[in-house]
Formats: C-alpha cells, sequence, structure tokens
C-alpha cells in the first residue's frame, strides 16, 4: 500500500502483490515434506517399541488373528444362519475381552460370560412375573426390579473384594439385565434373543481363551515373578551407586555419569510398581497351573514382599537425598567411615542379589544365612567406628582461634562441630534401617521359599548325597580279607 499527501488532495493506492507459482509449489513442497517427516518419525518410534517389547507386537497378532476367526460368522453363510444378527456380539466380546496377559484375558471372559448369564436368566425370570401381572403392573414390575438390581449391583462394585476379582462382571450385569429387561417389554422372542446373546459371547470368549493361553502365551504369574526378582536388583543397583557417590568412589563398576544416575535412581520404579504389582497378582489367580507355578502358588506373599522393598526403596530415597544435602561432613571423616560404609554397602547389596536369585531361580540358597551374617558384622563395625572417632582425626579441625592461649578452650575449639558429625550419624542410620528392611525381606523370601516348595540348591544336593553315602559305608563295612 502506498500513501501520497498534497495540498490539493490526497489518495491512497493499493498495490496487489501477486504471490508467485514458485512461491506456492514450495509451501506445499514444505507441508508434504513436513507430513512425510512426521510419518517417518511415528514409524521410527514404533519400530523402536517393537525391539523394546516384542510381546506388545505379539499380542496385536493374536487379536488380528481372533478377530479373524470371529469374522467368519458373518463371511460363511451356515455360521451366520446359526447365530443370526447377534454375531455382533462376538466380535464386541472379542474386542472388549482380549487382554496382555492369559490370567486378565480369562479374568475378563469368565466375567462376562458369568455376568451375561445371571443378567439374562433373571431378566427372563422378571420378565415372565411382570407379564402374569397385567398390563397396567408390567411396567411397573419392570422398572421396580431394574431399580433395585442395578443399584445393588453398582453398590457391590464398592467392597473391596467385589472390586479386585468382579468389577468387569457386575458392569455387564447391570448393562445386560437392563437391555433384557426392557427389550422384553416389547418383545415376544426373549427367550431366544438370549440363547443367542449367550451363544455368541460363549463364542468369543472361547476363541480369546484359547488364543491366548496356546498361541505364545503371556503369563501374568511369570511377568510379577520377573518383577519382584528384578526390583530386588534395582534395590542393589541404587544402594551401591548411592553410597558410592557419597564417598565419590567410581571404581565399583560405574564406568560413567550418565549409568551411575540410572542406576541410583533405579529404586523409583521399586516404589512406583504397587499398582502393577497388585494386578499381576489378581490376574494370576484367575491362571492355570503352568511351569514351575501350581494353581495354589502363594502369589499374596508376593505382594508382601513387594511391600517390602518399597519400604526399602523409600530408605534408599531418604539416602539419595543426602548426596544433594547443603550439609555435608568433613572429608577426613568421611575417610574414616568410607571402609566400614562400603562393606556394610557391598553386603547388603549381596543379600539383595542372593534374594533376586533365589526368587528367580525358585530354589533356596546355601549363602543366604552366611551373607546376612556378614552384613549384620559389618554393621556393628560401622556402628563402633561412628561411635569412636580417634583422637587424630579431632587434632585435625582446624582451630578457630589460635590467638587464644587457655587450654581448656584451645580444647573446645579443637573438638569437631557437631554439625559436621550430623551428616556421618545420618548415613549410618539410614544403612542401619536398610538394612533392617533387608532382613525382614529375607524372612519373606524365606516364608515364601516354604510355601511354594522352593527346591534345594546344588550346594545342598551334594551336602545331602555326601552325607547319604557316609550313612551307607557307615551301616555296610567292608568284610575282612579271607586267609
Amino acid at each position: 500500500m502506498r500513501i501520497s499527501t498534497g495540498r490539493e488532495s490526497s489518495r491512497v493506492v493499493f498495490e496487489k502483490k501477486h504471490s508467485s507459482p514458485r512461491t506456492k509449489d514450495q509451501r506445499g513442497r514444505g507441508l508434504v515434506g513436513g507430513l512425510v517427516a512426521r510419518v517417518q518419525k511415528f514409524l521410527e518410534k514404533a519400530w523402536a517399541l517393537a525391539v523394546l517389547e516384542p510381546k506388545k507386537v505379539i499380542l496385536g497378532i493374536k487379536v488380528g488373528i481372533a478377530l479373524s476367526l470371529v469374522s467368519l460368522f458373518y463371511c460363511m453363510r451356515p455360521l451366520y444362519d446359526g447365530v443370526g444378527g447377534n454375531a455382533m456380539w462376538a466380535v464386541m466380546t472379542v474386542v472388549v475381552v482380549f487382554e496382555h496377559t492369559v490370567g486378565a484375558t480369562l479374568c475378563k471372559s469368565i466375567n462376562r460370560a458369568t455376568g451375561t448369564f445371571l443378567a439374562g436368566l433373571l431378566g427372563i425370570g422378571v420378565h415372565w412375573v411382570a407379564s402374569q401381572s397385567g398390563e397396567k403392573l408390567e411396567p411397573v414390575i419392570l422398572g421396580i426390579s431394574v431399580f433395585i438390581l442395578a443399584s445393588a449391583a453398582t453398590f457391590s462394585r464398592f467392597m473391596p473384594s467385589v472390586k479386585a476379582r468382579f468389577d468387569y462382571g457386575a458392569m455387564i450385569f447391570i448393562l445386560t439385565f437392563s437391555l433384557v429387561s426392557i427389550s422384553g417389554y416389547r418383545l415376544d422372542k426373549l427367550v431366544g434373543m438370549a440363547h443367542q446373546r449367550l451363544s455368541t459371547i460363549a463364542i468369543g470368549t472361547s476363541l480369546c481363551i484359547l488364543i491366548s493361553m496356546f498361541v505364545s502365551p503371556i503369563w501374568a504369574g511369570d511377568e510379577l515373578h520377573q518383577l519382584i526378582h528384578g526390583n530386588m536388583e534395582k534395590l542393589a543397583e541404587s544402594l551401591e551407586g548411592c553410597v558410592a557417590n557419597y564417598f565419590k568412589d567410581n571404581q565399583s563398576g560405574h564406568p560413567s555419569e550418565k549409568d551411575n544416575s540410572n542406576k541410583t535412581q533405579a529404586y523409583k520404579c521399586v516404589l512406583n510398581s504397587k499398582a502393577t504389582e497388585e494386578s499381576m497378582a489378581n490376574f494370576a489367580r484367575w491362571e492355570p497351573a503352568h511351569g514351575p507355578f501350581n494353581f495354589w502358588h502363594p502369589w499374596k506373599e508376593y505382594l508382601k514382599i513387594g511391600a517390602l522393598l518399597r519400604n526399602c526403596a523409600c530408605c534408599i530415597e531418604a539416602l539419595s537425598g543426602c548426596l544433594n544435602s547443603e550439609m555435608q561432613a568433613t572429608e577426613h571423616l568421611k575417610e574414616y567411615l568410607k571402609e566400614a560404609s562400603m562393606a556394610v554397602c557391598f553386603h547388603s547389596c549381596n543379600v539383595l542379589r542372593e534374594l533376586s536369585m533365589s526368587v528367580k531361580t525358585m530354589t533356596n540358597s546355601s549363602k543366604l544365612q552366611l551373607s546376612l551374617g556378614e552384613m549384620n558384622f559389618a554393621l556393628q563395625e560401622l556402628q563402633n567406628a561412628l561411635k569412636s572417632l580417634p583422637t587424630q582425626l579431632i587434632l585435625q579441625q582446624p582451630l578457630a582461634d589460635e590467638s587464644n592461649e587457655n587450654k581448656s578452650t584451645t580444647t573446645k575449639e579443637r573438638a569437631p562441630p557437631v554439625i559436621g558429625v550430623i551428616p556421618l550419624a545420618t548415613l549410618v542410620s539410614l544403612l542401619t534401617e536398610i538394612t533392617a528392611r533387608i532382613e525382614e525381606t529375607v524372612d519373606g523370601v524365606v516364608k515364601l521359599a516354604e510355601l511354594a516348595e522352593f527346591k534345594a540348591s546344588n550346594e545342598e544336593k551334594i551336602a545331602q548325597n555326601q552325607s547319604a553315602s557316609k550313612d551307607q559305608s557307615s551301616d555296610n563295612p567292608s568284610c575282612e580279607a579271607e586267609p
């Protein structure tokens, strides 16, 4: 736009700038290039996720197989005539019921089938009672029955025992009963409709259960088992990293600062694992016997061990907070307690790793009690070292006032300040608390080993064989040679 002013008149001249065809082509190419780059980036992320967690790819394939088999009821005329137009319920069942693990699929399948059956049965019964009461009372009875049963089922979902295992079944019960009751008021062939719906749901749930169990099964019990012994390894790495960082010891298998930071912060995964452990334990109860786990495997003990591990992780979190504290102990005091603290850390990590290996292999560890005794002995040495700070360390403290000639005043000035000892006392207190939590975890694992009947370790088997051979040799002495 160009504006020119003068005495006689003023005029405004607008000049239109036309965009060239090249500019439009460049914009179009830029938009297409940006879209292609975003799609490529999305595909790269999807590929990385598939490589990192192949189980999710397997789950997608299994769902596709189930839906393909269910779609045969639409494609094949004899199957479609057998189930009628209610074949869509089989497709909906597969989409809703199929889950990541076998236990979750079994839980939702049984809940859906049970809720549908009970709701259909009660719906037919209420419809029959209402139809025998006359045209005027029929809608009243149907409305009252829907109100009472829906309210009772909704309230039951807040009960902990029902919510943990039958929440989905209660929801399906409310939905099915309401549909059957209301549809039955205008539908004469209610029994036939209920029969077809139950049949299609049974077909969908059966396909989900069979494919989930026999096509690359993912067991919730295995997932919980791996999660528990993996958390023990993470706690050992975090404890080792925190103590090494506190004393600035980079010779403990921590080659880089990035790896050291990742291992130090591994305890956070343990703190956030409560919901996963509870869901896995709930689904594991629905699973049949598989691998080393029988049907009555003590899954509740895993939850107790997980709670003990989280208590230990809380102490490690407090220990990690000491690294960034503004109040730090002097270097010579740290140097004095370094060896004893590293010994406690080393033996504590050994106990955690022994527990992890024992749970992983489901065998009784022959070195567990020895490692536990070494941990307690190292802790006692650390506590004694804290109580008896040597005189030479006190003399190394700088004098606050060298001009003062009073010996008593000089002795007081040479004593280490309390504020410098508090961080070390905090460290010892946290290590003591961590060892106490580890001992509680040991008791929990021992109880799990008794209930789950862990196998004897190889060392114990060798010792038992040697003792048995000695007993046999003592019972059968060698015969004397005849002259």
